[in-house]
């Protein structure tokens, strides 16, 4: 299994593509295909039929995948982007921003 930076829930900065600049929170990562969706990042409008949840049908706006090198984690300090660094701490592996040094 590969090994990602970034994980559900996190706050990440898009650097790459539409939406470069903006910034979200991570709803899924989709590890087969590297890409993860993020919460108002890449909007893309989908036809659907009706269904249950939609009983009209119609156009539906929703996220789509962005590639994981496309973003970065957000420094919880700072609020800047950063890289993703590992130490451990009390004989646990932690996550940590490279930036400021504060544990994530």
């Amino acid at each position: 299994m590969k090994k990602f930076h970034i994980k559900k829930g996190d706050t990440v900065f898009v650097n790459a593509g539409n939406d470069k600049g903006k910034t979200g929170k991570v709803l899924e990562v989709l590890r087969d295909k590297d890409r993860v969706i993020v919460e108002g990042i890449n909007v893309v409008s989908k036809h659907t039929k009706p269904n249950a949840q939609h009983p009209q049908g119609g156009i539906v706006k929703q996220e789509a995948g962005i590639h994981i090198s496309n973003v970065q984690l957000v420094d919880p300090k700072s609020g800047a982007a950063t890289r993703v660094g590992y130490k451990e701490v009390d004989g646990k592996k932690v996550r940590y921003a490279k930036k400021s040094g504060e544990e994530i």
